[in-house]
Parts: C-alpha cells; structure tokens; sequence
C-alpha cells in the first residue's frame, strides 16, 4: 500500500513513516522545507514538496496513495483559530480528492475534554462547548464516509512521550526547572493520559490497514496517570519539590494539566489488535530530566 504523510517529518510523523516502511508500505511524505525533505528522505520514503496551504498539493498526493495519514498541524497557540481553519481546510481538500474511492483516510485528534470527570471511550461523541476545539475537525474528517471514503479518527493522549520529544511533558519539566518547584493544580488528583511515540505510530499502521470506516480509536496506553504522579517523577528527576500550584503558572498548557480527562483503548485494542509496548510516561521521564 501507497500511504501519504502529512507532517511526516514531525514528532509522530518521523515515527509513523519508518513504521510503514518496516511493515511493506511505500510512503509519500509531505515536506515543508529542506530539512524536512532531507529527513523524510532519509527513511527510503518519497518527497511531496508542499504545507498546509497548498491544498492542491495535498490533494495530488492524496490521489497517487492508496491511504492518508494526516498529521500536519500548525501548533500556533497565539493564533490557534487559524491553525484550526488550516487543518480543516486540509481535511476538506483531501477528502474531496478521496471522494468515492473508499480510500483509508486517518487523522490525528485527541481525548482531552470527551467526557470531563470520567473515563471516556471510542463510543464517546465530545460536546462541541467544552471539548477541544480540534475536535471539529474529527468531525468534519468522520462526515466524509457518507462520501465514500473510509475516514478514521486517532484520539491521542496529550502526552505522546519518548526520547526527544518537545511536546506537553517537556513543558512541564521546563516550568518546573523555571519556577523551582514540580507543581500540579488543586490536589492534583486530576488524571491525565500517556501514550509511548512508537505504540502511537504502530497504531496509525493498523488503523490505515484495517480500521472500518468512521472508526474512532484511542491512541491510549495509559489511562489514568494523576498529575500529582507527574509531578513527583519531575520533582525527584530534578530534585525538586512537589507542590500545588495555579494553572497560568504552568503558561498555555495550564488549563489542559488541570483538566481530568482519563480514557480507555479497550475497543481500540479489541478491534485491531493493538497492544503498546512502550515505557509508561513515568518512567520515560527520566530522558527529559537529564
């Protein structure tokens, strides 16, 4: 099978081509930049020159694939509405030059504010007023099976963690190394959900291979971690303290540490056969504590 990356150089993406690669696929990977065509290149897959904004782009590697992965997204948090009308306008593009093909065409979302207070699953429907915004672009990407293509929805956890990463777990090692302290809101018994970088690329490969249309998946490996946990594994990693603290101290990703928003991957796990294999996010903690 042909599958066409986006974001193939990015965080998941440079995780999800060799994955596909490893497994008998040729793959078509999107590339912003020299770099990112370098380092898309290196893993044996071919280059489409192209962003976001080149929805014609996005539509020709679309039509020569026999799959899309779409993991693009521009994480502009000081003008996230315009990231957000890029991704949908991505999804549109893509799926209209998918239309009637029955073509696998996955996207990345996530489990943050499904079902607040309580363990969310596959079956969820997130209320468009208190979940995440990306949300509707999960939505929008489901619509497209009535279109005649097969759409998928990967919900990941917020911490996608492992060696490298920049994301949500290293912001809470950098706030901690800022303000001296490993802090966590309230009680800090709010629970939060983790999934290994690798596990979530071998998902991506199953979902493209064999998720039904209009599958909802949860890229989940961990389902209950509690902030407090988090924080005492940074404390000890830096030999910090451990204490509570208000959201804004945490900066832009305060609101969503101090969220409760646990969820399941029993379905996923049932349905694909997915089972990660990953270091859990507290022991992998120790790569961003060095």
């Amino acid at each position: 099978m042909r599958v066409f990356v986006t974001g193939a150089s990015g965080w998941i993406g440079s995780a999800v081509v060799p994955e596909l690669l490893r497994h008998g696929h040729e793959v078509l990977g999107l590339a912003r930049s020299d770099a990112s065509a370098q380092a898309v290149a290196a893993t044996g897959a071919e280059v489409l020159r192209g962003d976001l904004d080149t929805l014609d782009v996005l539509q020709e590697g679309a039509r020569q694939s026999d799959a899309v992965i779409h993991l693009a997204f521009v994480h502009d948090f000081g003008n996230f509405a315009d990231s957000l009308r890029k991704d949908r306008a991505a999804i549109e593009a893509i799926g209209e030059a998918l239309e009637g093909s029955g073509k696998a065409f996955a996207i990345a979302s996530g489990t943050l504010g499904i079902t607040p207070g309580r363990v969310a699953t596959e079956h969820d429907q997130p209320d468009p007023a208190t979940a995440h915004p990306r949300q509707q672009s999960a939505a929008a990407a489901l619509a497209l099976q009535n279109r005649g293509v097969r759409p998928i929805v990967v919900r990941l956890a917020p911490s996608v963690h492992g060696a490298g990463d920049h994301g949500f777990a290293a912001v809470l090692v950098a706030v901690a190394r800022e303000r001296g302290v490993a802090g966590y809101v309230g009680t800090g018994e709010n629970r939060w959900t983790a999934v290994h970088r690798d596990d979530a690329a071998t998902l991506f490969r199953l979902a493209v291979e064999k998720a039904p249309a209009g599958a909802v998946l949860h890229g989940v490996a961990e389902e209950a971690i509690t902030a407090r946990e988090i924080a005492e594994a940074i404390g000890r990693g830096l030999g910090l303290p451990t204490g509570p603290a208000a959201p804004e101290d945490f900066g832009w990703i305060g609101p969503m540490f101090a969220g409760d928003s646990p969820a399941s991957s029993t379905v996923t796990r049932e349905l694909l056969g997915w089972e990660p294999t990953g270091p859990g996010l507290i022991e992998d903690l120790a790569h961003y504590v060095r």
